[in-house]
């Protein structure tokens, strides 16, 4: 029998597997205070993937009793955009995850915005440049172009050279006396440790080998978000950081500046992204990605969170009409795929319908909607003055077929709420016994009052209007249909009856059909 041979490295490798799991057992250190953040740039207004990360923190953080904060990160002040810090707030307290902290709510460890904490982050940056783990680079705009433009005539990664890395204190200091201008790098240091995330275990990115040192002080004062965040997640108290894939390459080079501050770091988790059912990346170009479109457009927060977490993972299942408490109650970090959640807007009308009909049926969201829909109609019919219970009535008859509550300001549905106004004559050329159609549903109505259901009125207008003798049913009912709605398509004439109740139907069949 030939022996088998097994070469060193191949046992190290086999070790190394065992000994470093994919993923670390538990995601939260015993007796340790869960602290998450939500850190968004005010450059733009709330998007759906900003939610997701917003809505996974705050999951996170209720999940085990911890703090959901918003920070925001300001610090590049060429792209913000006015309106959009108040909106990114307002959004989400609209979706029903308002953070613990924030710039509107306060908190222990304010200011929440990044531009009111610019001392600390340079004594922060004058801690690293007196340890010699950072440095003042004086290089131009003009000359790192050059260097751009050369690596990309190489067809290599542009990167910076780390020139001043190497100036000496003499040098520094004739510039600095001249008032060169200058930024402060921090000065990565080869051979960064792996390090193990929640979500996609243990990485390792020797960003040194392929990134130029990288500026954590611009020469506007303000930080980048290399230092700004490491900051702030220190002095804040975040325990974990669950932010998108896009910044796990740059985990290590954040871990590299926690090492020169000998801080504790926190623990990280990143989200896997959020794309387009047919896998391209939302885009804000697309016009519908923005929260403030669904906010407005009468999508239900709870449908909007059921659906972008349906599409992805953290819950044993998917699941169709999850409500907030049940995704916190759900929601397990360790569950978290690493394959890209593909969103299905399409979907959508049809969560919306589920958590609609959900609230319709419980008798304080109810009411809340109620109130809504008021304020939607009077705004739509200036002027138009409903009763409540009116209101109310058509929700119910309604439940399960709505998919928002704006398409109850829809022209098909008008007639719910104001009277159509019809040519007699229109009416009378449809069945020369309009007048006793008109009649004989009157006497329905008043005869059914004290049992008005849509069984008894469907059973008791087929039984009487059977019995004309000139008008068919089915022309009797696109009379009926036309009088009470001014439309000749539209739910089932019971249907509106039921929908305008007894007085108001009456008076309808009167003043159209004069019976």
């Amino acid at each position: 029998m030939r022996p088998v041979l097994v070469r060193v490295k191949d046992v190290l490798r086999v070790v190394e597997l065992v000994t470093l799991p994919k993923r670390c057992c538990s995601s939260v250190p015993s007796g340790k205070e869960v602290r998450v953040r939500f850190a968004p740039s005010p450059t733009g207004f709330l998007h759906l993937g900003g939610l997701r990360t917003a809505l996974y923190n705050y999951l996170f953080a209720k999940k085990h009793g911890g703090s959901f904060i918003l920070r925001l990160e300001d610090t590049d002040r060429s792209r913000l955009v006015a309106g959009a810090a108040e909106g990114i707030e307002n959004m989400l307290e609209w979706a029903g995850i308002p953070p613990d902290e924030s710039p509107r709510q306060g908190g222990p460890y304010g200011p929440y915005e990044q531009s009111k904490r610019l001392d600390l982050y340079q004594v922060t940056a004058d801690k690293l440049l007196e340890s010699g783990a950072a440095y003042r680079c004086f290089c131009t705009p003009q000359r790192l172009e050059l260097l751009k433009r050369e690596a990309l005539r190489n067809r290599q990664t542009p990167r910076y050279d780390n020139r001043c890395r190497h100036l000496t204190a003499k040098q520094v200091s004739e510039k600095l006396s001249k008032g060169s201008p200058y930024v402060i790098r921090f000065h990565l240091q080869e051979g960064a440790q792996p390090f193990q995330d929640l979500v996609y275990g243990w990485t390792h990115h020797d960003v040194a080998s392929v990134e130029g040192d990288p500026v954590i002080i611009k020469g506007d004062g303000f930080p980048t978000y290399h230092l700004a965040n490491v900051v702030d997640d220190h002095h804040m108290g975040v325990s974990h950081v669950l932010r998108g894939a896009e910044w796990l390459i740059s985990t290590s080079k954040h871990l590299l500046i926690y090492q020169a501050l000998d801080w504790q770091p926190p623990l990280y988790a990143h989200l896997p992204l959020l794309l387009n059912k047919d896998g391209t990346k939302l885009s804000k170009r697309q016009g519908d990605i923005f929260i403030e479109h669904y906010a407005q457009s009468g999508c239900l927060a709870d449908a909007l969170l059921d659906l972008i977490t349906n599409c992805g993972s953290g819950f044993p299942e998917n699941q169709m009409g999850r409500t907030l408490d049940t995704l916190v109650n759900q929601y397990d970090l360790g569950k978290t795929s690493t394959h890209s959640a593909l969103l299905d807007l399409e979907k959508l009308p049809e969560f919306n319908r589920l958590h609609l009909a959900r609230s319709i049926d419980g008798p304080e969201t109810r009411a809340k909607l109620v109130v809504q829909l008021q304020a939607m109609l009077q705004d739509t019919y200036k002027g138009l003055e409903l009763d409540e219970g009116h209101i109310e009535r058509i929700l119910l008859l309604r439940k399960g077929h709505l998919c928002r509550m704006t398409d109850l300001l829809s022209p098909e549905y008008s007639y719910l709420w104001i009277r159509p106004s019809i040519s007699k004559q229109e009416l009378q050329s449809l069945s020369r016994e309009a007048a006793e159609i008109g009649a004989l549903v009157v006497r329905v109505l008043k005869e059914t009052c004290n049992d008005f259901t849509l069984e008894n009125l469907n059973n008791e207008l087929r039984s009487h209007l059977q019995q004309l003798k000139a008008t068919k049913y089915s022309s009797a009912m696109k009379l009926l249909r036309k009088s009470l709605s001014g439309q000749e398509h539209g739910p089932s004439v019971a249907e509106m009856l039921m929908s305008l109740g007894p007085q108001e139907s009456i008076i309808r069949l009167q003043n159209a059909l004069s019976c």
